[in-house]
């Protein structure tokens, strides 16, 4: 059995070899939670550079982006200068050597702001990075005071992607980050919800609104997002970023006595970490997926869950009724 554990020793050793992708080719074309993956490659998805992490394309735009990136709920919610800060900053190494941008926060994760701001800051990364915070607040003076400590904490002046959170309040959650978009502060906007009851919902507000980008989750053992949902975004145009791909960590307790699949090692999967994310990447509708982690290891494992071919339809549907 190849499990995340076992992996763990050559990906940590191997994790200088994950810059497969220079930065600079990770660049704009401009043409989760806890760390404890019936459909036909989309036309949107290309190779990185030296065939490194696979990038796709945000409707809206047609600006690519490296599909592995980063969450931060949990994971970074740590003290400035503690030792796990300290590891978050070799993990963010690997991370943006091995091609990655996106970076998903919010300022509901308790400090993680703080450290993903400080961090970008002392590595010299922001401007390599697809920065993504959230607006969660009940009233507009709220909003506001909010949206400012965000910036104050992340040390920027604007961010890639703001998301109304959870759908919270949003009457005026919403036209505040299309007044944010409109003044040059956030070049995207988006909606995000984390669980199944809020799909239906999510659904009726991307047709209505039209957003960027939705956030939601999606797992081999959670995949009713495509059902309706991710169809729809396809329809729309709409970004999705993918979160609780290892369904808060608890996955790997499922697969913990099971042997990868005999076609992984065809497809370059080592571990089930890469099997869970190559399956959220197989679905067509699928922009970016945000798996959390503050081991190096883990985000060296993690990455390459988002370099190599695709799953067919027939693999998919092993995997969910192996764990469904």
């Amino acid at each position: 059995m190849v499990d995340r554990r076992a992996f763990l020793a050559s990906a940590a050793l191997g994790a200088g070899a994950l810059a497969l992708a220079p930065l600079a080719a990770c660049r704009p074309d401009t043409k989760s939670r806890n760390d404890a993956r019936a459909h036909s490659e989309p036309a949107s998805v290309a190779p990185g550079a030296s065939g490194g992490l696979l990038v796709r394309a945000i409707p809206s735009t047609g600006e690519r982006i490296p599909v592995i990136g980063v969450g931060t709920s949990g994971s970074y919610e740590v003290p400035i200068g503690s030792p796990e800060f300290d590891r978050l900053g070799d993990v963010l190494r690997i991370f943006f050597e091995g091609g990655g941008r996106v970076i998903d926060t919010s300022p509901n994760y308790s400090n993680a702001e703080e450290v993903v701001g400080t961090l970008l800051a002392r590595g010299g990364w922001r401007e390599h990075c697809f920065l993504a915070t959230k607006l969660a607040a009940d009233d507009r003076p709220a909003l506001e005071a909010q949206w400012a400590e965000s910036l104050r904490r992340l040390r920027t002046d604007h961010v890639e992607l703001l998301q109304v959170h959870n759908l919270r309040n949003i009457g005026q959650a919403l036209p505040y980050a299309r007044e944010l978009q409109a003044a040059g502060k956030t070049r995207y906007v988006g909606l995000t919800h984390y669980l199944e009851r809020g799909h239906a919902e999510l659904e009726r507000l991307m047709r209505a609104e039209k957003p960027d980008f939705i956030q939601v989750n999606y797992s081999v053992t959670a995949p009713q997002a495509a059902r309706s949902l991710f169809p729809a975004a396809q329809e729309l145009g709409v970004a999705v970023m993918v979160n609780r791909a290892f369904d808060d960590g608890r996955i790997f307790a499922e697969a913990r006595d099971k042997p990868l699949p005999a076609w992984a090692d065809g497809l370059g999967i080592a571990s089930w970490a890469q099997m869970f994310l190559r399956f959220v990447l197989s679905h067509p509708a699928v922009t970016a997926v945000i798996p959390a982690t503050g081991k190096p290891g883990h985000q060296a494992d993690n990455l390459r869950g988002g370099i190599g071919p695709l799953l067919e339809q027939a693999q998919q549907e092993e995997l969910i009724a192996m764990f469904g």
